[in-house]
């Protein structure tokens, strides 16, 4: 028997690791932001470097490409065989998961000629299946893995039939599947995995599960390529199971290898990973006939809509089924489609977590963006970071702001002014340029409507983060009480909720500052009481996990198509955002947020009287003088003439001439900054 390691060194089972994957807190291996990341991005016919803060260079990986618009193969490449030196099949080291051909599939074609600190850089092929000149013809797909104890290692070995050849991963603290592929002969890929190390699947075909009969497989944290398969190189990509030793706190997780039971029900099975996957690879393992999947959050797995999917066995373009919403527990399961839920039947899926670092500072997680609109021609820009909701208003009319969110899909939008039903750009003559707004890493595109309009606009960015701001798509269930679950790992201090599909119903806000009462976001009522006889529309126990609403149907409806509900949720984290209140004065308000450079944006509402709800932000001016405002709850054009907040280094400053919804002696008001 031959025990082999990596070429690169062995990595050496430490004591920490062995606790971790015990499920005991250790000390922490890091976040998955540092070892995953899916990075989409468009062909330009040239070099493209792909930027997604992945330090392949020093650590080592794999990077998995696919071409979403065309049918190129799947292109994979890792650093255990090194980037591509040049076009013949012995040098452009193209590997695809569609394909049994040996390494090298791609004639005349480089390949990824470079494992960047921060990523990768590809050739400048336009026959290659990952930088056909583009943009908006070309778009690709990218999934990069960074060698991680406890996630993910790659590894090459040398095989000599009539020995088996042992694989130590004990790195890894516990296998959950191993994909692997002998890179010097035609030969399928083969895929282990923990639901049943008895059993195999085959990456590039559509096959069900066979017994494994003396070729390979897992046993403890080794991989055997067993002696009665033929001589020659593999490699091999193994991937963790459930090592909880990573985060803030060292205790959790950051990937899961399991398998699932389908039912045939539009009510699907739930899969409880503990926290909210952004990517998935599922396979019906319990009969033959049905392909590999490929989902990402990046692309989009929404609530309410198809989700955007890639089959690894095949080389056509990206496709669309209704398979799954998220949670931020896991995800379930909502098509009927045998090949993601047919009864009795097993799926084995990897899933891997969302990202889970919190923000050190508000520009990684907020950015306010002026600009002129030039509808039909679409527009992109850069925030710095991947944007998970972002807020348009129109400034110049009378067109009130709407908000759409990554979770619901970019066709998907409201209005925070009204009580109308989202509406959908989908089939809209020019959704597909509408949809690139949250399929960006670094910034979000416009195309149609409101948000490209001719004229000034405002838009708001945001992205999801621990501590920060979360973003919930949930289902009521009409029972007296519903604990929603949520990831902000903190309390949240401001909860925005809307029913999605009913009109007529209002937007809802809940408060810490008051949290025994409710406001209408869209109106301008004082707080109203909750409990003692009055409903509990929300907030009756908001947890660092979750928050619980009412059987009401304004947020906790059953049945019918009106019962799903979008929630937008806030924390206060210090020097990022300030959920609190301020009694006025009607001179000068100093607000002190604990901020070192003010305010970026503000909201603002008053809770003892009626008030509006007002917004400012640095991008149209917190100045000393005049500052643009416009209100969330009215269709109003911005107000530009007058002076009611001033800059504040460690806030804001609300001043004397402002009215009674934002300065009356003695009234109270709530609000919310960012800086």
């Amino acid at each position: 028997m031959v025990r082999l390691h990596s070429r690169t060194g062995s990595r050496i089972m430490s004591k920490k690791l062995i606790q971790a994957a015990a499920g005991n807190a250790g000390d922490t291996l890091g976040y998955v932001d540092d070892v995953f990341s899916t990075y989409l991005y468009e062909g330009n016919g040239s070099s493209v470097t792909v930027n997604n803060g992945i330090d392949l260079a020093g650590e080592g990986g794999m990077v998995w490409v696919k071409n979403r618009t065309s049918t190129p193969s799947h292109a994979i490449y890792d650093t255990e065989r090194g980037p591509s030196t040049g076009t013949s099949s012995s040098t452009n080291k193209t590997l695809s998961s569609n394909a049994s051909s040996p390494e090298g599939i791609f004639a005349n074609v480089a390949g990824i000629t470079a494992f960047n600190s921060n990523g990768f850089t590809t050739a400048s092929d336009q026959v290659s299946p990952y930088n056909v000149t583009g943009p908006s013809s070309q778009r690709f797909a990218s999934w990069t893995f960074r060698k991680q104890e406890g996630f993910f290692d790659v590894r090459t070995v040398t095989h000599t039939s009539g020995t088996d050849t042992v694989v130590d991963f004990s790195n890894l603290g516990t296998i959950g599947a191993v994909i692997s592929k002998k890179t010097t002969a035609t030969e399928s890929w083969w895929v282990s995995h923990r639901y049943d190390n008895t059993k195999y699947l085959v990456l590039n075909t559509t096959a069900g599960e066979a017994t494994v009969a003396g070729n390979f497989g897992i046993s403890g944290t080794n991989f055997t390529i067993q002696s009665g398969l033929s001589s020659g190189d593999y490699v091999i990509y193994a991937f963790a199971h459930d090592v909880q030793s990573f985060g803030d706190n060292g205790n959790e997780s950051i990937i899961k290898c399991g398998s699932y039971t389908g039912n045939a029900s539009t009510n699907g099975p739930e899969i409880n990973l503990g926290w909210e996957p952004q990517w998935i690879l599922v396979k019906k393992s319990s009969a033959s006939g049905n392909n590999w999947f490929i989902f990402d959050s990046m692309r989009g797995i929404t609530t309410g809509s198809d989700d955007l999917l890639i089959r690894p066995n095949l080389s056509d373009s990206e496709g669309s089924a209704e398979y799954a919403s998220l949670l931020a527990t896991g995800f379930k399961v909502k098509g009927t489609d045998q090949a993601f839920n047919s009864n009795g039947s097993t799926y084995i899926y990897i899933a891997i977590r969302r990202p889970m670092k919190t923000p050190t500072a508000a520009t990684e997680v907020f950015k306010p963006t002026a600009y002129t609109g030039t509808e039909p021609t679409p527009q992109y820009f850069t925030t710095g970071f991947t944007v998970d909701a972002n807020i348009y208003k129109y400034r110049n009319s009378n067109i009130g702001a709407t908000i759409s969110d990554r979770l619901r899909g970019g066709p998907i939008y409201s209005f925070t002014s009204d009580t109308t039903a989202e509406g959908d750009l989908t089939g809209n003559s020019a959704s597909a340029v509408f949809n690139l707004q949250f399929q960006r890493n670094d910034g979000f595109s416009v195309g149609s409507g409101a948000a490209n309009a001719s004229g000034n606009l405002i838009a708001y960015s945001f992205k999801r983060a621990p501590k920060f701001c979360d973003v919930v798509a949930y289902s009521g269930d009409g029972n007296a009480t519903q604990d929603i679950n949520h990831s902000l790992g903190v309390s949240a201090n401001m909860i925005i909720l809307k029913q999605r599909k009913n009109s007529g119903t209002q937007w809802l806000q809940w408060n810490s500052e008051t949290p025994n009462h409710s406001m209408y976001f869209n109106l301008t009522n004082a707080n109203f009481q909750t409990g003692g006889g009055q409903p509990y529309y929300v907030g009756q126990s908001v947890s660092s996990t979750a928050f619980r609403v009412s059987a009401d149907g304004s947020v906790n409806q059953s049945n019918g198509s009106g019962n799903s509900y979008i929630a937008y949720l806030f924390a206060t984290l210090a020097g990022v955002s300030k959920v609190g209140s301020y009694t006025g004065t009607g001179s000068n308000v100093d607000v002190n947020c604990g901020f070192s450079s003010g305010a970026r944006f503000i909201l603002i509402k008053r809770t003892d009287s009626t008030g509006d709800w007002y917004i400012w932000d640095s991008a149209r001016g917190i100045v000393s003088g005049n500052d643009p405002y416009y209100l969330s709850n009215s269709t109003a054009a911005e107000v530009t003439g007058t002076d009611y907040i001033d800059p504040l280094s460690s806030g804001f400053t609300v001043t004397s001439s402002a009215p009674a919804g934002l300065n009356a002696s003695g009234g109270t008001y709530i609000f919310l900054a960012i800086a």
